[in-house]
């Protein structure tokens, strides 16, 4: 796949009002909302206990759910894994006492020959790792505004933030919809896809400032729209071919990688989406403003010196 500029007929920046008011539209709606719905947090950001329960043969969700009925408890969720199905996870929200603990340890041990195994988030911990998360995906965010500016310019950095806080509302937004949890490996998916679309941005950058240096007179918005438009085309079929094959990998993992790794696949899927729409649609195209509005700030600054 291949894109000429010479020949291209698209036209990125004329389009870009609509790319904004999608943008804008889908900031609104997923505020609304997280607002509203909330995210579906796992026990990883609030208390609960986690059970994972070793059988040697298969079992079922509602096997080890009417063995739970048998002690006076019901889960919050159960997930089957293995390859034989041999494993069930079972998540309490809210802490289990240390009476219900040993009682569901002897319960499993006298069912199933093996004790399982017990891990317990509370609300402290819980509320530790949600800040932590927060805290994690702004240094990266302070970290990358410096690592751009250092490479290109301030307005290269800030353009670049906008877009990565575009790409983590837009998986916020997504999984507020279709309330799947999310818990620690979500967090891993939203950071992991910050680094792919700084990279996917960089790129589109870089050759923004490539052809800028080509060109001999820049004063004007239009040379400015010349530039990034046919940058745009340039990368386009870089951006769509990578994105593909990146996509063939996390769709793999979301199909057969089993539950455990459901959530940080489908995450990876739509912020890879998002991530690509962001570097080509909203990131240049706000540099494109930025630095249009500095030119013309920089011009009237000479004819004021100038009247001066």
């Amino acid at each position: 796949m291949n894109f000429e500029h010479e020949t291209s007929k698209l036209d990125f920046v004329k389009h870009r009002n609509k790319f904004f008011l999608f943008s804008g539209a889908l900031l609104i709606v997923g505020v609304i909302l997280l607002v509203t719905l909330g995210l579906n947090l796992g026990i990883d950001f609030r208390s609960g206990t986690t059970i994972d329960i070793l059988s040697d043969g298969a079992v079922t969700a509602d096997e080890i759910a009417a063995e739970f009925e048998a002690i006076g408890l019901e889960p919050d969720d159960i997930t089957i894994a293995g390859n034989n199905n041999e494993i069930g996870r079972v998540k309490f929200i809210g802490v289990l006492s240390q009476q219900e603990t040993f009682e569901v340890q002897q319960h499993f041990e006298s069912v199933y020959g093996d004790a399982p195994t017990v891990s317990t988030v509370t609300p402290i911990v819980g509320e530790e790792l949600a800040r932590n998360a927060i805290i994690s995906v702004l240094i990266a965010a302070v970290g990358i505004i410096i690592y751009v500016t250092i490479r290109f310019e301030f307005l290269y950095g800030i353009s670049a933030i906008v877009a990565l806080f575009h790409d983590a509302l837009f998986i916020l937004t997504f999984f507020s919809i279709i309330q799947m949890e999310v818990n620690i490996p979500f967090i891993a998916a939203v950071l992991t896809i910050i680094g792919y679309s700084i990279n996917d941005t960089i790129v589109t950058f870089d050759r923004i400032r490539e052809n800028l240096a080509l060109e001999k007179r820049v004063k004007k918005f239009e040379d400015l729209a010349k530039v990034v438009n046919k940058s745009l085309i340039q990368t386009l079929a870089r951006s769509i071919n990578t994105v593909l094959t990146v996509l063939f990998a996390a769709g793999a993992l979301f199909v057969f990688g089993g539950e455990a790794i459901r959530t940080f696949s489908l995450a990876l899927v739509v912020g890879l989406i998002a991530g690509t729409y962001s570097s080509l649609f909203i990131a240049a195209q706000l540099w494109l403003l930025l630095k249009a509005k500095q030119l013309k700030k920089k011009r009237h600054r000479q004819v004021e010196q100038k009247e001066a």
